[in-house]
């Protein structure tokens, strides 16, 4: 069975989203299995590494099993209510989540991150920086930054919450609003942000971290409302 794409979609999130959506349709039934990666990358036009980053983020959801030398199944759980809850988040509910979260992921990180930590952010800052004039693979890098920041931290917890939180800016309303909020000019005051985020991390300032948090996710929650009130 084939589960069609557009062919602007090419992030991991993207498709494990459309995978999830093909799951929650009965498109895949439980104990289906799913196509082997060689035909799952044809289908939706991304590299066969993305199709397994994509069932590696279905599997963490508990909605398929990958078994070595066998494939891909999707699981018997017939419980979808988490993945319900993603799918119907609204982008202010994902931004009131994290303004709950990240600051005090900010604090954490002044405690138990290490250089290496600081480095792959920074190497994610660079990247944003250097795609400013592309929505796509800012938003991607802009996602791993901060799930990149919740690993910094050690906490198991809070990086699968973060998993979850970043599943919901894979769905179609969170794509839309972000090709209305996202221009180069509100992407340079995001990577400004994301700078300074990083210093006070480095500097060991976790109050100064937090707060620049708030103030990172505060822009992003004005955007998100001006967008909706258009």
């Amino acid at each position: 069975m084939n589960v069609q794409n557009p062919a602007k979609r090419r992030g991991a999130a993207e498709v494990a989203s459309d995978i999830r959506k093909a799951i929650e349709g009965d498109v895949y039934r439980p104990h289906d299995r799913l196509p082997s990666e060689r035909i799952l990358s044809e289908t939706h036009g991304v590299s066969r590494g993305t199709i397994r980053d994509a069932l590696m983020r279905l599997e963490r959801e508990g909605l398929v099993e990958i078994r070595a030398g066998s494939g891909t199944y999707v699981t018997s759980n017939d419980d979808l209510s988490g993945q319900k809850i993603i799918a119907d988040a609204r982008p202010l509910e994902l931004i009131d989540t994290r303004f709950a979260l990240e600051p005090h992921i900010c604090r954490l990180s002044v405690l138990h991150a290490q250089e290496a930590d600081f480095e792959r952010l920074a190497a994610l800052i660079q990247k944003m920086e250097e795609n400013a004039h592309d929505r796509r693979v800012f938003s991607e890098a802009d996602t791993e930054f901060h799930l990149e920041l919740a690993r910094s931290t050690g906490n198991s917890l809070l990086i699968w919450i973060i998993t979850q939180i970043n599943d919901v800016r894979s769905q179609d309303q969170w794509a839309r609003m972000r090709r209305v909020t996202l221009d180069e000019q509100i992407i340079r005051t995001y990577n400004t942000q994301h700078r300074l985020i990083l210093d006070a991390l480095r500097n060991r300032n976790p109050e100064r971290a937090a707060m620049l948090m708030k103030d990172h996710l505060e822009t992003a929650r004005r955007s998100l409302t001006r967008a909706a009130e258009t």
